[in-house]
């Protein structure tokens, strides 16, 4: 009788594990498929930093100076009112400003902490857009984070992809920022 019962918890045992093994195989053979956005644009973010002389058309000022630690402007706190644009020329309307700071981050190359609110108020859109996240600039592309909105964004989520488009020396650059909400209300 003790055979019996060792056989049938032995075979019992291996059926759980065999069932197990087969599940878990399953659940991780499934394909992940990507959600597509709920909205999607592409705009593009001017940034002029003030350098002492050009306090009519800068955008943004530091607020702090780098602390030399390495030569990549390690500590430096920019505070910044972008214009942001539908195309590429700093002269076009703009469709909304870029309101918040960024900062320099790392000492052995050149990498940003954003944090700022897209404030749209156009005929297009109304609202706003909160972005936070890090900006590796060596990368080609960078995604950050849509943490939140309000008005035509009301509680948006999503990922804004940078990409540089023009870097003038420390002083100017675009960004093509293309914004990917995946929860829209």
């Amino acid at each position: 009788m003790a055979r019996i019962v060792c056989k049938y918890s032995l075979f019992a045992l291996l059926l759980v594990l065999i069932l197990q093994y087969s599940f878990s195989t399953f659940a991780h053979s499934k394909k992940l498929y990507e959600k597509k956005p709920c909205k999607r644009f592409v705009l593009y973010y001017h940034d002029i930093l003030f350098n002492g002389t050009n306090a009519a058309n800068a955008t943004s000022a530091a607020t702090t100076n780098n602390t030399g630690l390495g030569n990549f402007n390690h500590g430096m706190l920019v505070v910044f009112n972008d214009p942001i644009t539908k195309d590429n020329h700093l002269l076009s309307p703009p469709l909304a400003r870029a309101q918040g700071f960024y900062f320099y981050d790392m000492k052995t190359t050149y990498n940003a902490w954003f944090s700022y609110t897209l404030i749209f108020n156009s005929t297009e859109h109304k609202g706003t857009l909160n972005i936070m996240g890090a900006d590796m600039m060596n990368e080609e592309t960078r995604d950050l984070s849509v943490v939140g909105g309000t008005g035509d964004f009301f509680m948006a989520r999503g990922i804004v992809t940078f990409r540089t488009d023009v870097a003038q020396g420390d002083y100017y650059f675009r960004l093509e920022m293309d914004i990917k909400l995946y929860e829209c209300y």
